[in-house]
């Protein structure tokens, strides 16, 4: 078994092309039921976000699987264009990849810790359309125990950072402040609350729409303000600026909605979905300035964060070493497991002589017996799992090997 990935992200496509290979929460589970049906898969989970789109599977090393191929059949993508936008990694570079993706070290914005929520939740997802198995969910599981542990012990100098904290702090250096303006986030989502508190925290006067038939159970950000969805377009005149932050396969802004529209001042739209939320040629409007996720990379690391990564890649590399220490200890878990049975049952040979001729009662003999067991079972276990942490691993498989050796017939 060998653990494989594939994946799309901001750094090696624009926008457009990521969303061709986005998913929902629903249909990402959907997909993993399909992939996880293919021959030679034995586990599969679909991270999906914004920013980045990852298929992870555990499979046959002698197994001849292309997890592109299988995207691209899910997709309903018949040529091989896109190939060129994908990276393909296995073994060490995935897992690798994986523990520094968890930690924020690979993100639009380093630090960010929204990433970490999302790699825990595609794990649960997979959990609950049964397509984990083993290798990967302790896989996810320790590389979000690296995430969080990155979290409490290095604290990135700027906080709980997203791509609307960089937004508003690159339109700041443009001379662009929020404070005081009228705005409006469409999306009450993950992503839209994240939006409408960094803009309310930043000053702003902030709306945030909400579909009407959940208005009166949803909560919305502390010291922002609600409306219905449906009246987006009568109060987008009287904003500066608008957000759009939904998981919807439609537009939120369409072109035809500004063709006679009335706009009282200048606004500026940013689109933080993927797929997009706001039709591009809204963009040719006179008097509308449009971002999307892709306007607010940044390509140099900022300075502050510099002396925070060593002590975070640290922390990854530590993690690292403990879950391969966990899948080179499960692969020899048959081979330990049946050490251990024959163990007890050279044991129980020699034992049984004396034992039958002792005063016992044959239930008390018994009962003995298998205490006699479980003491051998944990006794040879502690053995041979401190002999694995004390020695390197060449002269640990050789006691192995060794102790294999013993019990032949």
């Amino acid at each position: 078994m060998s653990i494989s990935m594939i994946g799309i992200d901001h750094s090696m496509a624009p926008v457009d092309i990521r969303a061709l290979f986005a998913f929902t929460k629903k249909n990402a589970g959907e997909a993993m039921e399909k992939i996880k049906e293919q021959p030679g898969i034995y586990g599969c989970i679909i991270l999906s976000t914004c920013n980045r789109l990852e298929v992870w599977a555990s499979v046959d090393e002698e197994a001849e699987i292309s997890l592109y191929e299988e995207l691209c059949r899910l997709k309903n993508v018949h040529n091989d264009e896109y190939r060129k936008y994908f990276t393909k990694r296995e073994g060490h570079d995935a897992v690798e990849h994986l523990f520094y993706l968890s930690s924020g070290l690979k993100s639009q914005i380093l630090g960010e810790d929204q990433i970490l929520t999302q790699v825990k939740d595609a794990l649960g997802i997979a959990r609950e359309h049964f397509t984990t198995d083993g290798a990967l969910e302790v896989l996810f599981r320790m590389a979000v125990t690296a995430g969080k542990k990155i979290k409490t012990e290095v604290p990135f100098s700027h906080g709980n950072p997203s791509v609307i904290h960089q937004a508003i702090q690159m339109l700041e250096k443009q001379g662009y402040s929020v404070a005081g303006k009228v705005c409006m986030v469409i999306g009450n989502g993950e992503m839209g609350k994240v939006a409408a508190q960094a803009l309310e925290e930043a000053g702003a006067d902030v709306t945030v729409t909400v579909r009407q038939y959940r208005s009166g159970v949803i909560n919305i950000p502390f010291g922002c303000k609600r409306i219905n969805y449906g009246e987006r377009m009568e109060y987008l005149p009287k904003c500066d600026l608008v957000v759009s932050a939904t998981a919807s396969p439609n537009f939120t802004l369409r072109e035809e909605l500004f063709e006679d529209l009335e706009l009282e001042k200048n606004i500026i739209l940013i689109d933080l979905a993927v797929p997009r939320d706001i039709e591009p040629e809204v963009g040719r409007f006179e008097g509308v300035t449009l971002f999307d996720m892709d306007s607010f990379r940044m390509d140099e690391t900022p300075a502050e964060l510099q002396e925070n990564l060593e002590a975070a890649g640290k922390i990854v590399r530590e993690q690292m070493d403990e879950f391969f220490k966990w899948l080179d200890g499960k692969e020899l878990i048959p081979r330990i497991q049946e050490i251990k049975e024959n163990a007890v049952n050279d044991f129980n040979l020699r034992i049984m002589k004396p034992l039958k001729n002792s005063p016992l009662e044959e239930e008390d003999k018994e009962k003995l017996m298998s205490a006699v067991d479980k003491a051998m079972e944990k006794v040879v276990n502690k053995m041979l799992f401190g002999l694995r942490d004390s020695m390197n691993e060449k002269a640990f498989l050789e006691c192995v090997a060794g102790l294999e050796k013993t019990y032949e017939k």
